[in-house]
C-alpha cells in the first residue's frame, strides 16, 4: 500500500511499515494540496497539523485509511469516515505517561512560582537575587493536598498515579465512569502490585473540594471550566491543562487569576494554537508551554510503533 506520513512518524514506525512491504512516503504536502494529491495513496498517517474532513475525503476516493498519530481525532471527520468504511486507528494508549508527567511538572513549578522565577533570574538573577528569593519563598508542598482530575481515562491514571506518589489525594470526575484503578508504577527493580480503584464524584464535589484541578480530556466538546465553573472552586485553587485547547474559557481563567480566586495556573494548550490573545501568555505567575504533552523521545517512538502495528494488522 501507498502510505503518505504527512506529519511525521518515529523512525521506527516507518522501519515496521516498510518491513511489511509498503510503500511510504514522508514529504508533507499542504493543506490546500491535498485535495488533489492525496488519491494518490491508500492511506494517510498525520496528528494534529493536518485536517482529514469530508471534503478532501470525498476528493480522495482511494483512501481505506486515515491513521492519527496521538489520542484525539478532532481533526479527523468521524462520521464521514464511517459513512465511506475508511478505518480510523489513532494511539490512545502511548502518550499517556508523557502528557502526565508534563501536568505534574507544571504543578511542582507553579507552587514553587517557577514560571516567574525562571524569567526574572535571567534579567534580574545578579542584581536582585536576594529580592528574588524572597519573592519565591512562599511555596507550598504536594503531599495532603486533593488532586481533582477531570476525565479519569488513560492519562488521568497516568496523572493520579504520580500524584499517589507526592502524596496526593485523588478526586476524580468522568461522565462515561463510576471507578477507575490506578495502578502506581514503580522501577521494574521493585515490586509493581500497588493498585487503588479511585470511585469518581461529581463535578460540582470536585470543584468544591480540590486543591488543584487537571484536565485531561478530548476537545469539541466546549468550555468545561468557564466563569460559573471557577466560582464554585476554593478560593486560591490551582489549575493544569494539558489537554486541549478550548476546554478552559481562557478570558474567564484570567478574570479568576486577576480575583485571587485561581492562585496557580499552567497551560500546555490555548484555544487558539498559536495563541491569538497574549494576554495569558504576559502573565509571569502561569506556567506555560507549546503544546509539548506527548514530545517525549519514549512516547513518539510508542506512538509510532503502535500506529504502525495496527495500519500492518489492516492490510494483511
Amino acid at each position: 500500500m501507498k502510505i503518505l506520513i504527512n506529519d511525521g512518524l518515529h523512525a521506527a514506525g516507518i522501519e515496521l511499515l516498510k518491513k511489511a512491504g509498503h510503500e511510504v512516503f514522508t514529504d508533507h504536502i499542504s493543506q490546500n494540496d491535498l485535495n488533489s494529491q492525496l488519491n494518490n495513496y491508500d492511506a494517510i498517517l498525520v496528528r494534529s497539523a493536518t485536517t482529514v474532513r469530508r471534503d478532501l475525503m470525498d476528493a480522495a476516493p482511494n483512501i481505506k485509511l486515515i491513521g492519527r498519530g496521538g489520542v484525539g481525532l478532532d481533526n479527523i471527520d468521524l462520521d464521514a469516515a464511517k459513512e465511506k468504511n475508511i478505518a480510523v486507528f489513532n494511539t490512545p494508549a502511548a502518550s499517556s505517561r508523557s502528557v502526565a508527567e508534563l501536568a505534574m511538572a507544571h504543578l511542582f513549578g507553579v507552587v514553587r512560582s517557577l514560571p516567574s522565577v525562571n524569567k526574572a533570574m535571567s534579567k534580574d538573577g545578579v542584581s536582585d537575587f536576594k529580592a528574588l528569593k524572597k519573592a519565591a519563598s512562599k511555596g507550598i508542598e504536594l503531599q495532603g493536598k486533593k488532586l481533582g482530575l477531570i476525565g479519569f481515562g488513560r492519562i488521568g491514571r497516568a496523572t493520579a498515579s504520580i500524584a499517589l506518589g507526592c502524596g496526593m489525594e485523588i478526586l476524580a470526575f468522568d461522565p462515561y465512569l463510576d471507578e477507575g484503578e490506578v495502578e502506581l508504577s514503580l522501577h521494574p527493580k521493585y515490586s509493581n502490585d500497588f493498585k487503588l480503584n479511585v470511585k469518581t464524584i461529581s463535578k460540582e464535589n470536585l470543584l468544591a473540594q480540590a486543591d488543584f484541578i487537571s484536565l485531561h480530556i478530548p476537545g469539541g466538546q466546549g468550555y468545561v471550566l468557564d466563569t460559573e465553573d471557577f466560582n464554585k472552586m476554593k478560593d486560591g485553587v490551582g489549575i493544569i491543562n494539558c489537554a486541549r485547547g478550548g476546554t478552559i474559557n481562557e478570558t474567564a481563567l484570567i478574570n479568576a487569576l486577576e480575583s485571587g480566586k485561581v492562585k496557580y495556573a499552567a497551560t500546555d494548550v490555548f484555544e487558539k494554537e498559536p495563541p491569538v490573545s497574549e494576554e495569558i501568555l504576559r502573565i509571569n505567575s502561569v506556567g506555560l508551554s507549546p503544546h509539548i504533552g506527548a514530545s517525549t523521545g519514549e512516547a513518539q517512538e510508542r506512538v509510532g510503533v503502535e500506529l504502525a502495528e495496527k495500519i500492518i494488522a489492516f492490510f494483511k
